[in-house]
């Protein structure tokens, strides 16, 4: 059976990935794509979210806008990263696809709230904004979604802050509320993301499918292996994003612990930080998850196999 799926994501290079990962795996079902200011503002990734759509060819998927800045603090976005307009690199094609006039929040709840209990996976790969404001607007949201599987976070690792990863520092108090709602939470964070690098021999599997999404996804690799490059060391870019998609496909291929997380608000060098204990086996109440391995191989057999099944599409 398929997995009903809501992917809310700010595309970003990585986010691509994901959004190719779970149209293209038969085993998912789409129900919708939401935006959420992150990498780039509301309007551009937004935009974003629709050239690929129009690149991958899923026009049928509906598209909303969400939340343009975080809770309580300034935006920030990661220009370093993924440049001006979100997505630097490829041409970005014009999309063919209108954007939904319900705000993505409202079209969250709708879709949850209208299928049967324990069905929908929210699968969060940006600031968690949308999905915090979703759940506190319609409480019953907890009881109704499956899980919530967001790329996010580290228990060891931070990219924004020593201890931060930026989806969870530019708006922590949206992941507080989302890592303390009574629903199943698992993080997937850079202690497994930074392992999912698109290495050359991964790049040229995908470069040899020789259709238009491939080149597109090689185009995307080759401008955000040089921005990791030159801003935080990597030989080969690390995609954060898909590896959520690729657990609610098949969770065996990460290994995840149990274990109580939460987001530090306050510290004057670790706003933003998820606090994982370990100190003892999980209590009998615990909701949430770490992801703490990743089968390189197994992910990027999925990642290909996909773009393979998307093929060639007609622009």
């Amino acid at each position: 059976m398929s997995t009903a799926l809501i992917l809310d994501c700010d595309p970003g290079h990585d986010d691509v990935f994901a959004l190719l990962l779970a149209y293209g795996h038969p085993d998912v079902d789409l129900l919708a794509v939401t935006t959420v200011a992150g990498n780039q503002t509301l309007e551009k990734v937004t935009r974003n979210a629709l050239s690929v759509a129009r690149v991958a060819g899923f026009t049928d998927v509906p598209i909303a806008a969400g939340c343009d800045r975080p809770l309580v603090r300034a935006a920030q976005v990661a220009d370093d990263v993924h440049g001006e307009s979100g997505l630097d690199g490829p041409e970005l094609p014009e999309p063919v696809h209108q954007v939904e006039s319900q705000h993505a929040v409202d079209l969250i709840i709708e879709a949850v709230m209208s299928r049967e209990p324990g069905t929908v996976t929210l699968v969060p790969t940006g600031a968690l904004t949308n999905i915090a404001m979703a759940v506190r607007k319609e409480p019953a949201l907890a009881e109704r979604v499956k899980e919530v599987v967001l790329m996010g976070g580290g228990y060891h690792e931070g990219n924004w802050s020593p201890v931060a990863e930026f989806n969870i520092a530019v708006d922590p108090e949206s992941a507080h509320i989302v890592f303390n709602a009574p629903w199943h939470v698992v993080m997937v964070g850079l202690d497994v993301t930074h392992k999912a690098l698109a290495t050359p021999e991964v790049v040229e599997r995908i470069r040899s499918l020789g259709t238009g999404p491939s080149r597109f996804a090689v185009e995307l690799l080759e401008f955000f292996g040089e921005m990791y490059q030159d801003t935080q060391g990597f030989d080969s870019p690390p995609v954060h994003d898909p590896c959520a998609v690729a657990y609610v496909i098949d969770p065996s291929v990460m290994t995840t612990r149990r274990t109580p997380v939460d987001i530090e608000l306050s510290g004057a060098l670790t706003t933003g930080m998820t606090v994982a204990d370990f100190r003892a086996p999980a209590p009998s109440d615990c909701t949430t998850s770490v992801a703490t391995t990743l089968d390189h191989g197994r992910f990027w057999d999925l990642m290909v196999d996909c773009l393979e099944r998307i093929g060639e599409v007609e622009l």
